[in-house]
């Protein structure tokens, strides 16, 4: 692959992978600088299976109107061997102010004409799907960034866990929050507000603040889950999962690195990361006071008790206190 360059006005990009959303913008921003050097740049857009040698010839042509030329061609992958045969030559030998951008949704379709273009210096962007959450969160923070706002890695996660790893619907979500955060600082409470029709998602905020010791906030978070329809077994299962996870995680072996872990655990491995920083301040002997505390409170959301917002509030109390012993 040729070295990466800053500037999208080379005289032609490769955009391989299958992410849409990354292809699509990719080609937008040649577009974009096209048109921002000359307000009366020519786009053209072909499928691949289409264009033909004369048709790239006409294309890739100097205008006669002197005006900048972008052609984009989707799925490059089809092209046939006598058009590859000239994009490949069309990078050894540009014409300037003219910008093609080729895509090809990855794959082993069209190797040959990848690794001929490749070979000849063709400017390369990656439109890969991302997986990793870390990834994912990294895409939160930008998106946020890049609309004006901020975010902290928590509430990024908390974003990525609500909303799940489509980029389009993590971008959307991203830029509506940055709009309407106050000052653009998305925190944990304002991704909560946004996706309170998620009930299992405020389950887990009530969670996460209450073995953070942040008691306060936990039973504020569960009189608002609540209150807008949380059912609240939904509470008691986060609440319990958060401290098994907490406890497997103190005993687990010193030095076992955080991919052993996660996958003993069955956690994706950045999560590991979050409960270490959540385990501190906690000993075994608060851990088993809270995890009792828990279940007593599930029996009475289940039909114990007659009042299950008055007990899940002891049990958080019981569990800030368990983890300040």
């Amino acid at each position: 692959m040729a070295a990466l360059s800053t500037d999208p006005l080379v005289p032609v990009t490769l955009v391989f992978g299958p992410e849409l959303l990354l292809a699509e913008r990719a080609a937008g921003a040649v577009v974009r600088a096209a048109r921002a050097a000359d307000a009366d740049a020519d786009v053209s857009q072909v499928a691949g299976s289409e264009l033909t040698a004369g048709g790239l010839a006409e294309h890739v042509s100097p205008s006669l109107f002197a005006t900048r030329r972008v052609l984009i061609v989707n799925d490059v992958q089809d092209v046939t061997e006598a058009v590859g045969d000239i994009l490949v030559g069309y990078v050894r030998s540009p014409i300037e102010d003219i910008h093609v951008v080729l895509l090809h949704p990855g794959g082993v379709k069209g190797k040959k004409l990848l690794t001929a273009l490749r070979k000849a210096g063709v400017h390369e962007v990656a439109a890969e799907r991302l997986t990793r959450p870390d990834d994912q969160v990294a895409f939160v923070r930008a998106e946020v960034r890049r609309s004006g706002g901020r975010i902290d890695e928590h509430a990024a996660r908390q974003l990525v866990e609500s909303v799940g790893g489509d980029l389009r619907g993590l971008a959307s979500a991203a830029g509506q929050l940055a709009a309407d955060a106050p000052d653009g600082q998305v925190t944990g409470q304002v991704v909560s507000m946004y996706f309170e029709g998620r009930a299992e998602v405020k389950g887990w905020v009530v969670a996460d603040r209450a073995v953070e010791g942040r008691t306060g906030e936990a039973v504020e978070q569960l009189r608002w889950a609540l209150g807008t329809g949380t059912d609240p077994v939904l509470v008691t299962g986060a609440l319990a999962t958060s401290l098994r996870s907490l406890a497997r995680l103190a005993g687990a072996p010193r030095g076992m690195r955080d991919a052993d872990v996660a996958r003993d655990l069955g956690i994706p491995p950045w999560k590991v990361r979050v409960l270490r920083g959540q385990l501190r301040g906690w000993t075994p002997n608060g851990l088993s006071q809270a995890i009792r505390a828990v279940a007593e409170a599930d029996l009475a959301v289940k039909g114990g008790g007659n009042d299950s917002a008055l007990a899940l509030t002891t049990a958080l109390v019981a569990i800030g206190t368990a983890r300040a012993a």
